[in-house]
C-alpha cells in the first residue's frame, strides 16, 4: 500500500542552507518538495496554493515564533512548520494544537442565553 508523500514548501532560507535542505530532502522516497521560495514575500500564496505538510522557514535572530507562523497555522492548522537557524546552531518545530474545555451550565433559558452570549470570551483564550 502506498502512503502519500509529505508535502514541503522549503522557503526564505539564504542560498546556501536552501541548497542543503534541498538537497537532503529530495534524497527521501516520502517527502517531496511542492515549492522552493526565495522571497519571503512569496510564502502565503506558496502556502495557498500547495497546501503542505510542512513549510520551512529561517527564524531570525530574536529566536522568537515569526508572525508568519501564526498567520498561517491559524489557517492551516494541520500544516506544521521548522525554523531554522543554522549559523547558531537553532531548529524550532512550531505547529497548532486546541484543547477542549468544558463547564456547567445551569439548565434554563437563562442558562442558556448566558452561555450564547460569553462564546467571544473565549476566542484566543
Amino acid at each position: 500500500m502506498m502512503t502519500q508523500p509529505i508535502r514541503v514548501v522549503v522557503a526564505n532560507q539564504p542560498r546556501l542552507m536552501r541548497e542543503l535542505v534541498l538537497e537532503t530532502i529530495l534524497e527521501q522516497p516520502d517527502i517531496e518538495i511542492v515549492a522552493e521560495i526565495q522571497n519571503e514575500a512569496e510564502i502565503v500564496r506558496a502556502v495557498e496554493g500547495t497546501t503542505p505538510d510542512f513549510l520551512i522557514i529561517a527564524l531570525d535572530e530574536s529566536g522568537r515564533r515569526p508572525a508568519l507562523c501564526d498567520t498561517l497555522l491559524l489557517r492551516y492548522p494541520n500544516m506544521k512548520i521548522l525554523a531554522l537557524a543554522p549559523e547558531r546552531n537553532v531548529s524550532i518545530f512550531f505547529w497548532a494544537s486546541f484543547d477542549i474545555h468544558s463547564s456547567q451550565v445551569e439548565a434554563s433559558q437563562a442558562g442558556i442565553l448566558s452561555t450564547l452570549r460569553r462564546k467571544f470570551q473565549y476566542v484566543g483564550g
